[in-house]
């Protein structure tokens, strides 16, 4: 039999097993895996690592802040510059206006999507407080392919505990995910107002007003809010050991818990908001980069399973934008995001496998299959039969210095600057086409497609 293309003579890795095979593809699937197979093309893969295209399901394509401010990376070039990174599926956010249902939210920003995604793609739709009024739609929305529901405990998004209440109870009961920022709002707020009022206005006090053990705190409350209504929750962008440990409590007694980290929480310490200038702005993101020793603990909470996947939060703001706070003398006033989408899948194992903290297949499982399980993305996430050919041919030698020349996202800064990583994707599949090889992209918009999930 010809496949219409062959990967031969690579490595596959898989999240339980690295063996050597050749995959063959037929159409847009994975239909033969197994030696000395033959396509119509052919591309060798000797010396490289063949693994599931990567799915990042935490990311803010074009989302708009309010005041013309809009995060730089929208879904065309957001989406290229994962390709170009090995991701081929991402789950960006609808947040639906006040006077609208969510369903209406979800056509408008499926509006937005579906002609410019040059990857596949899902939503979660945001639950805030104009929602709790609309919350017998919830079962529509499922039905219509968003299966998880995002829940803030900060921001003008900021659910109270009642609310978290009966949010909880509507995705639980039609048999969705809630995901969920978690942090004390509250206090944040408190610290915010005293900082400013005594002339702490740099970005030195960002991290300063948004203490790790309130961090720790308000997922604990979430966990014990979802206990009580008996659903699954899973914590977004960690970046402390006081969630991590909120975490690990709720799954040795058996609770259904899952927890995040993101490349800026294992590459930077909070040193990074000392920069003079807008440079001390740009990484502002929130839950912000933490002190010094922090980093590890992401790392060994990865190795342990106290973490379960690596997303980004992909969510990039252009300096001009960032400058805002700096010239208004209010840290606050910073909007809140940095780039990702491109490094993380070689960064982990830059950082991650080639540093023995894990293995290949525990990175493979992080950055691809898990993510996939978790979130509903039926047919990805693994290389078997039947299964999309979203695939990534990765050179583990080729080295890669970051810096926004080598970097494909629409920010004229990155967090990353000067890093070097060693082990880069040189190819990248999403369905069985070539999308990005050896530095060339050959995608275009709106060939991604919006993928209706269940879990």
């Amino acid at each position: 039999m010809t496949f219409d293309l062959v990967i031969k003579n690579g490595t596959i890795v898989t999240a339980e097993a690295s063996y050597r095979a050749d995959i063959g593809i037929s159409g847009e699937r994975i239909a033969a895996i197994g030696d000395g197979l033959a396509g119509a093309r052919e591309i060798d893969a000797s010396g490289k690592l063949v693994t599931p295209g990567a799915i990042d399901v935490h990311v803010h394509m074009q989302m708009s802040l309010g005041g013309g401010i809009i995060s730089s990376d929208d879904f065309f070039s957001g989406t290229r510059a994962a390709a170009f990174g090995g991701t081929t599926t991402i789950i960006d956010f609808v947040e639906p206006a006040p006077e609208q249902s969510m369903l209406a939210g979800l056509a408008d920003r499926r509006a937005e999507a579906d002609p410019r995604v040059a990857i596949d793609y899902g939503l979660h739709m945001t639950i805030g407080p104009h929602e709790i009024a609309k919350l017998e739609q919830v079962p529509a929305v499922f039905a219509a392919g968003c299966a998880s529901f995002k829940l803030y405990m900060a921001y003008g998004f900021r659910l109270t505990d009642d609310q978290l209440l009966k949010a909880l109870t509507a995705v639980r009961d039609a048999g969705g995910l809630p995901v969920i920022h978690a942090e004390n709002w509250d206090v944040i707020c408190v610290l915010i107002e005293q900082n400013l009022a005594a002339g702490r206005t740099s970005p030195h006090w960002h991290p300063r007003s948004r203490p790790e053990l309130l961090e720790g705190e308000a997922a604990g409350r979430a966990i014990d809010i979802a206990e009580f209504v008996g659903v699954p929750l899973h914590i977004f962008h960690v970046g402390c050991q006081a969630t991590v440990n909120r975490i690990t409590a709720a799954r040795a007694r058996g609770l259904p818990i899952t927890g995040e980290t993101c490349p800026q929480y294992l590459l930077l310490d909070d040193s990074v908001y000392d920069r003079p200038g807008v440079e001390g702005a740009l990484p502002v993101c929130a839950p912000p980069i933490r002190p010094t020793g922090e980093p590890q603990n992401m790392w060994q909470a990865l190795a342990r399973d106290h973490l379960q996947i690596v997303t980004t939060d992909h969510c990039p703001f252009v300096k001009a934008d960032k400058m805002r706070g700096i010239e208004a003398n209010d840290f606050s006033r910073i909007p809140g995001g940095v780039p990702s989408i491109e490094c993380r899948f070689p960064a982990l194992y830059s950082f991650g496998v080639r540093n023995g903290i894990f293995s290949a297949n525990r990175w493979v499982e992080m950055c691809c299959t898990r993510p996939a399980q978790m979130f509903g993305l039926t047919g990805k996430g693994r290389i078997a039969v039947g299964f999309d050919a979203d695939l990534v041919l990765f050179d583990p030698a080729k080295t890669v210095t970051l810096s926004t020349e080598t970097l494909h996202e629409k920010v004229d800064w990155t967090p990353y600057e000067g890093i070097t990583v060693t082990g880069w994707p040189v190819a990248t599949l999403s369905r069985g086409e070539v999308i990005a090889e050896n530095g060339e992209f050959f995608g275009a918009p709106g060939r991604g497609r919006f993928i209706e999930r269940e879990l």
